[in-house]
């Protein structure tokens, strides 16, 4: 069938008509698009300024208080409690009486111990004295009468028996007297230091904190120290804290008397392997007791542990011991606490927030943004890396504006789809159009076109 020319013109028309339109929302929509998409840009983009101040780097761990003062209190000698001089709560002295046991056994010790000593001694001067020994010599003295060849009288000699007395020392014996009297000495002075291991007296200022039995009670010592100048006990406090000589740990003291001083209040804190590896000696660093988290307390490392304090699910961590300053008289051994160790600190430093840079270890780099809206992507050098600034040692200078990095997703011409709205449908429908366009002549051969042109 042939088209008419008035059909023809009319289907040219509406071609030309579809063309203009589907062309008009192209443009549309580019103009649309494309001024979203700087808009978008422009509020997305983030920035901060390079500018000069404190970058401060931190590690963090937790621990408990305690301090070097605390000991507890046992008595040399053991026995039947006669007296308890303290009570809990009260302040004492070092030197004050807290306790004795009876001394009975001990006074016999002493005693016996006396007797021995004295009995070598007494040895010891006999052997030093030796033993005298009397020597009888007969030699000839004086004369006697005899004959002569005249038959007259002469002299003769007779006999004299000499004595001589000398005194013999056994250097043998004195020796062994000697080191019966030393041995009696160490004897008699380990019975008097037992003796006055009967009474337990403070080994520090300090307060009781706890006392583990009463009068008539019997308890155990801990044996004699060996020496006293003093001749007084002064308690052990051998069983009073176990701690790590690296400061990994430590335990609330113990003993038949406690006695806690808060003067020279020390912390023990776990840190993470990679953390510990940063501590150093000397280092400051901020208590905050987990009971009172208003308490900011000031302290220094005085040691970290080369050997790790505990390991949960392959997660390692090492010990540090912290000296706390100022003023610790209300503080408490066994107070848990969050400690924060300044590990690095810059003054007066360049520095830009962690999100400006990329990359890392010391060479980093960051996207600067010139006043005309242009970027740049320089190298950066750092220092310090705080917790949340990093230190600029190259690359930027203060003052200048960097790009921050933006977690916000988007398509970059500002509509959620990435599209125009409706563009898809309006491109289909126009696909359509056009295809119906430009089927309008299939459509007249088959009839469909009809409709359309109507």
């Amino acid at each position: 069938m042939k088209v008419l020319p008035r059909r023809r013109g009319a289907v040219l028309v509406n071609s030309a008509l579809g063309v203009a339109l589907l062309g008009g929302a192209a443009l549309a929509y580019t103009t649309l698009d494309s001024g979203s998409s700087k808009a978008a840009t422009t509020s997305k983009v983030r920035t901060a300024t390079v500018a000069k101040g404190t970058v401060q780097a931190t590690v963090s761990g937790s621990g408990t208080l305690f301090s070097p003062s605390d000991a507890g209190q046992d008595f040399t000698t053991g026995g039947r409690l006669t007296s308890v001089e303290v009570a809990v709560g009260d302040a004492v002295k070092k030197g004050q009486v807290l306790a004795t046991v009876d001394t009975v056994a001990a006074q016999q010790q002493v005693d016996q111990a006396q007797s021995a000593l004295n009995t070598a001694e007494a040895n010891l001067t006999k052997a030093e004295a030796g033993e005298s020994v009397t020597t009888t010599v007969t030699g000839s003295s004086g004369s006697g009468r005899g004959g002569t060849p005249s038959g007259g009288a002469s002299a003769q000699s007779t006999p004299q028996p000499t004595t001589t007395t000398t005194v013999k020392v056994d250097q043998a014996q004195v020796a062994s007297a000697r080191q019966q009297v030393d041995n009696a000495e160490v004897t008699l002075a380990n019975a008097k230091d037992a003796l006055a291991g009967t009474t337990l007296t403070a080994t520090t200022d300090g307060t009781v904190a706890s006392i583990s039995n009463k009068v008539g009670d019997t308890v155990s010592g801990t044996g004699a120290s060996g020496s006293s100048a003093s001749g007084s006990s002064a308690g052990s406090s051998a069983g009073a804290k176990t701690t790590t000589g690296s400061g990994g740990s430590s335990s609330t003291p113990s003993g038949f008397i406690v006695l806690t001083n808060p003067s020279g209040m020390e912390v023990t804190a776990n840190f993470s392997e990679l953390d510990s590896l940063k501590l150093k000696k000397g280092q400051p660093a901020t208590v905050t007791l987990n009971a009172q988290s208003d308490t900011k307390l000031e302290a220094t490392v005085l040691s970290v542990s080369s050997l790790p304090s505990s390991s949960t699910n392959g997660a390692v961590q090492y010990g540090a011991t912290l000296q706390i300053a100022g003023d610790t008289s209300t503080l408490r051994t066994g107070l848990s606490a969050t400690i924060s160790v300044t590990t690095g600190s810059a003054e007066n430093a360049l520095s830009v927030p962690t999100a400006a840079l990329q990359g890392t270890g010391s060479a980093r780099t960051a996207t600067v943004v010139h006043d005309d809206g242009s970027t740049e992507r320089v190298q950066v050098a750092v220092g310090i890396e705080g917790d949340s600034t990093v230190q600029v040692t190259e690359g930027l200078t203060e003052g200048e504006k960097v790009e921050l990095t933006s977690t916000t997703a988007g398509t970059g011409n500002g509509f959620p789809s990435g599209q125009f709205p409706g563009a898809g449908g309006a491109a289909g429908g126009f696909g359509g159009g056009t295809g119906g366009f430009g089927g309008t002549g299939g459509g007249t051969r088959t009839g469909g076109g009809a409709g359309g042109t109507r």
